[in-house]
């Protein structure tokens, strides 16, 4: 098996939700495992939070998750996007839109001086994303 990389995402409470949302959005199957199915949970409240999800989209894409319970840190900020890229204006600007909906816009999906589309905004979990569209070649 080659060696992958792929985004792993941390919430306080929200992995259930958010997961369920980047599937509406990207489509695909989500597997997920709590801290009870793994007899892991150290407090009761923890027993249904998510230990570990992972979404695979029909595009290819993995998207990871998990819930971090009270006891233990948890730092979230800008330090991370995740990037969206490539040629399918409609597929990118589909997911744009869906991860969009409830989120904050910072740079609206426009061309860009570089000749392609991008955007960049956050979703209503906190995760910043990049969307660029490839545009047409210079002749």
């Amino acid at each position: 098996m080659p060696s992958i990389l792929n985004p792993y995402l941390n919430f306080r409470t929200q992995a259930r939700e958010a997961m369920d949302f980047y599937q509406s959005v990207f489509g695909g199957e989500v597997q997920r495992s709590t801290f009870a199915d793994f007899q892991m949970a150290q407090d009761p409240a923890d027993a249904d939070l998510i230990m570990h999800s992972q979404l695979t989209s029909p595009a290819g894409f993995t998207l990871m998750a998990a819930d971090v319970p009270e006891h233990m840190e948890l730092k979230q900020g800008s330090a991370i996007s995740i990037s969206l890229s490539g040629s399918d204006e409609a597929e990118l600007s589909g997911w744009w839109d869906k991860l969009m909906e409830g989120g904050t816009v910072i740079e609206p999906l426009s061309k860009a001086p570089w000749g392609d589309s991008f955007g960049m905004g956050i979703d209503r979990f906190g995760v910043q994303w990049l969307v660029n569209i490839a545009g047409s070649p210079s002749a």
